[in-house]
């Protein structure tokens, strides 16, 4: 495709050259110091000079990668603000806790991960001495999203810092009696520590990114100024696998989230292996994020590697660093000189001569223990230039040795993960090498001792005195309590109490109306974060952009198409609306960071996140149980919820087991609401409940997620007395009128947009049979269940305890069918509570495209499948003739 070196055919270039000449010179230039000096010198030519370019701020492609060594070399390394000798006795008894923990769990069979924190281990220490903010001063701090197999190495800091002790370090990962320590980060089992959950491996890096895009948002909107935060988020290289882990990087750096940093530990192995045994994962890395926009630290080799590179005067070892495959990498740490020497050194001549140069020791400790991630210098210029670094967000890339100082049985074994212990002499050869002064005679009984050099000893004091300094304890989780909001006025609810009259509405509009309503609230309505993943307009939002705004950290840098519209597109710095684009897991984590915000920062907020029920816990349930572990409060909405009420859409969308998957969850009240006004009642209780006083012995600590539908029909005004029934889930919503004394009755229970179905049902069966039906409302099929779990628990501890459901149908004659837009599995799970006769219709298998009636017929949930399906109750009963099943199904074309 080319004429000559450097010169392209002038049907393929399109772009101006005012100087022919002068490029031809240029590339002239290039082809005479590749043919004089070699390529490789070449090379090094064009990558100083693209690199001066960008520094000079010339408009031309980044570098994805750089050449396999330090971004911040020795000689620009700030000086460690601190005392390094007494650091580094501070991380020798950290490691050793660490590993002492582990080990005595796994006699009892708990295990636990030694070699994570091993090679992380100055990671973190370099943070809590010197960057990582507590609490003690804004409220915030910086966040900390800790990996999770670390966590026995942020315990022992704990130890030493005093706020644990020996005996909860022998509770690790024994929590059943109350004392213990969680094996991850977990808010919900230690809700003082642990601020963020992220051992699921893949949604810390996420949601760091929306924590810190949350962190800007709650100052632009002025609720608070977090521009003193910074959010920390420590990653394993295999974990960047995850999808979720790189999902967001283009908007953290579209959005110049410079107050982000995800520190990688690149110890190059995984759970079973290598990371990238055939290729590089830090050049992998470096190039993913450099093309994503964001600023990359590379911490790769220790001060033992400076003699190497000064005496590296022809390229030869940066070239072979870069091509040497991780695998092989991994191989030289654990063998002897001689075969480094061979396979290293000996790749050419220029490699010989220098490995010639070096001792036997010199080349083992640049290959086995020299890294960047393990020299507190080296750390603290990579965080140091993180912090300083503005316009964008911050990957530093630190190799380590995975398990690093646990002795050659550890250290670079590919199955030092799954390796959960240590013996007694490992300990011993341990000790010596981190210079504690522990005696033979603590290893009593083979049992491995604590380490601790005293509540008043020097090492304590600095740490204490760092962590001081730097605002408090890290990590920290703030459990005060919060002010209750105010109640909002009863005015906002009360359109959704009076009905619609004729007038026709889908609950999912009534919803949005009433969050719109809400919004308005002087206390309130600027807690109230709307969430969406690009769909406002399908559920009718759209009426919120002029007057919300959707949140820009830009503002509106240009003209709308629709500017001259009165729903207009408007984005502004204050916006409230998120709306995230195409990202059910982005929009979940903006969730979350809401909905957590009463811990992280002292500030309550309301989030609302609304999606198609089919792409909710289906997709992103590994978030609804972060969400969970976090304890986040808000409302979930699934809309145009059910199997049969988007049916143009086909099986892809239609959404008929999302309610079981939320009945998995402790945390998430479910709720499948038929009319606008029990929505109204749901939404205040839940205010209540999460944001205002609660009763006693009630948690507050929950989310809800409730179903609307797309489907229009006239909403009714509230009748008397029914919320205590709608909260319960269960209320008799219209009693059916006996045609006869003696005719057969049955119970109709429903729940959405079924309630329609039973409520025609109601009539045929009255008008065609002479059946009377009551029709029930269940507006939660698992709160019924919660209750009577409840219930059957108190049983246990000898107390007497009836179900609500039970109680409510206690004497409502005949049998009892319930219907919904769900799988039958949803109904069923409150059916041996249930004393009468039970069955229940639901749409189990796959969903299909047609009209709404054609699919409930397709399904049997019909009005008139309802019908027959009471009918044949009531024959097995005995209370109607069989035949008359037949003859309904025939009249009905069943």
């Amino acid at each position: 495709m080319t004429d000559s070196v450097g010169k392209l055919p002038s049907e393929l270039d399109q772009l101006p050259d005012r100087d022919r000449e002068e490029t031809a010179e240029w590339a002239d230039s290039l082809d005479a110091v590749a043919r004089a000096a070699g390529p490789h010198r070449a090379e090094y030519l064009l990558r100083r000079t693209l690199q001066h370019a960008e520094r000079a701020g010339l408009a031309l492609p980044k570098l994805l990668e750089t050449d396999y060594v330090n971004t911040i070399p020795t000689a620009a390394e700030p000086a460690l603000d601190g005392d390094e000798e007494m650091e580094r006795r501070i991380t020798a008894w950290n490691r050793w806790n660490a590993a002492a923990m582990v080990t005595r769990g796994s006699k009892l069979g708990v295990g636990g991960h030694i070699a994570t924190f091993a090679s992380a281990a100055w990671l973190y220490e370099t943070g809590f001495n010197h960057f990582f903010r507590g609490k003690e001063t804004d409220g915030s701090g910086d966040q900390l999203y800790v990996q999770g197999h670390a966590s026995p190495g942020i315990y022992a800091r704990a130890f030493l810092d005093g706020r644990l002790t020996e005996q909860h370090l022998d509770n690790f990962r024994q929590e059943a009696g109350g004392a213990g320590l969680p094996s991850y980060p977990h808010p919900r089992r230690l809700p003082w520590l642990w601020e963020f959950p992220t051992v699921s491996m893949g949604l810390g890096p996420l949601s760091a990114i929306y924590q810190a895009r949350f962190n800007r948002y709650l100052t632009n909107r002025g609720i608070k100024d977090t521009s003193g935060s910074h959010v920390w988020a420590f990653l394993g290289d295999g974990e960047m696998d995850e999808p979720e882990s790189t999902a967001a990087l283009a908007l953290a750096a579209r959005e110049r989230l410079d107050n982000l940093t995800f520190v990688i530990n690149c110890n190059l192995q995984r759970l079973d292996g290598p990371v990238r045994a055939n290729f590089k994962i830090v050049q992998e890395l470096e190039a993913q994020f450099r093309g994503a926009g964001w600023n990359v630290v590379k911490s790769l080799w220790g001060n033992a590697w400076d003699e190497l590179f000064q005496l590296d005067t022809t390229g030869a070892l940066v070239r072979r660093l870069r091509e040497v495959p991780d695998a092989q990498f991994q191989t030289y740490a654990t063998r002897d000189a001689a075969y480094i020497r061979e396979h290293f050194f000996g790749a050419n001549r220029e490699l010989a001569q220098l490995g010639a140069l070096l001792t036997d020791a010199k080349i083992l400790e640049c290959f086995q223990t020299s890294r960047g991630g393990h020299e507190p210098r080296k750390v603290y210029a990579a965080y140091k230039a993180a912090l300083e670094f503005k316009g964008a967000p911050t990957v530093i890339l630190a190799q380590t040795v995975k398990g690093y100082t646990l002795g050659a049985g550890f250290e670079s074994k590919n199955a030092n993960h799954q390796m959960k212990k240590l013996t007694i002499d490992e300990f011993k050869g341990m000790r010596d090498l981190l210079g504690l002064p522990i005696a033979d005679s603590a290893f009593a009984d083979g049992q491995v001792p604590y380490g601790h050099p005293g509540a008043d000893s020097a090492e304590v004091r600095y740490l204490q005195e760092r962590r001081a300094a730097l605002g408090g304890p890290a990590p920290a989780r703030r459990t005060h309590a919060v002010p209750a909001l105010p109640t909002p006025a009863d005015r906002s609810f009360a359109p959704l109490l009076k009905g619609s009259g004729k007038q026709e509405m889908a609950t999912t509009m009534a919803f949005v109306r009433l969050v719109k309503d809400l919004m308005r609230d002087k206390e309130s309505g600027k807690r109230w974060v709307p969430i969406v993943p690009d769909e406002a307009r399908t559920f009718g939002m759209e009426s919120l952009f002029p007057s919300a705004g959707i949140y820009s950290p830009l503002g509106q840098t240009y003209e709308p198409v629709d500017r001259d519209q009165l729903m207009y597109y408007k984005e502004a710095k204050d916006g409230q609306i998120l709306n995230e684009g195409i990202t059910e897991a982005g929009a979940m984590a903006d969730f979350i960071a809401a909905a957590t915000s009463y811990s992280t920062h002292g500030e309550t907020m309301i989030p609302f996140y609304i999606f198609y029920s089919m792409f909710g816990w289906q997709r992103t349930g590994d978030q609804m149980w972060q969400l969970a572990d976090q304890l986040g409060k808000g409302f979930i909405v699934g809309a145009t919820a059910g199997r049969t009420t988007l049916t143009g859409e086909g099986l892809q969308h239609a959404d008929g087991h999302s309610h079981l998957i939320a009945a998995t969850n402790p945390a998430s009240l479910n709720y499948d609401p038929a009319f606008a006004y029990e929505i109204a009642v749901i939404v205040k209780e839940g205010l209540r409940r999460m944001y205002g006083e609660t009763a006693p012995g009630e948690d507050s600590d929950v989310f809800y997620y409730l179903t609307v539908y797309n489907e229009p029909k006239p909403q009714p005004a509230m009748p008397e007395g029914v919320e205590e029934g709608i909260i319960k889930g269960l209320y008799r919503f219209k009693e059916g009128t006996p045609a006869a004394a003696d005719a057969p009755r049955a119970q109709l229970l429903a729940s959405g947009t079924a309630i329609h179905w039973a409520l025609e049902a109601q009539e045929l069966l009255a008008a065609d049979w002479g059946v009377t039906a009551d029709v029930w409302s269940a507006t939660s099929w698992s709160e019924l269940r919660r209750d009577a779990l409840e219930c059957d628990a108190a049983l246990l501890r000898g107390e007497e305890r009836v179900p609500y459901v039970t109680r409510a149908l206690a004497g409502a004659p005949g049998p009892v069918l319930a219907v919904s837009d769900w799988m039958r599995q949803v109904p069923d799970q409150i059916s041996q509570w249930v004393d009468q006769d039970w069955s229940s219709l639901g749409t189990d298998g796959f969903g299909l495209s047609d009209t709404r009636d054609a699919a409930r017929r397709h399904f049997g949930v019909d009005a008139q499948s309802i019908v027959v399906a009471v009918l044949a109750q009531l024959a097995r009963r005995g209370e109607v003739k069989a035949e008359t099943v037949r003859e309904a199904a025939a009249r009905y074309g069943l």
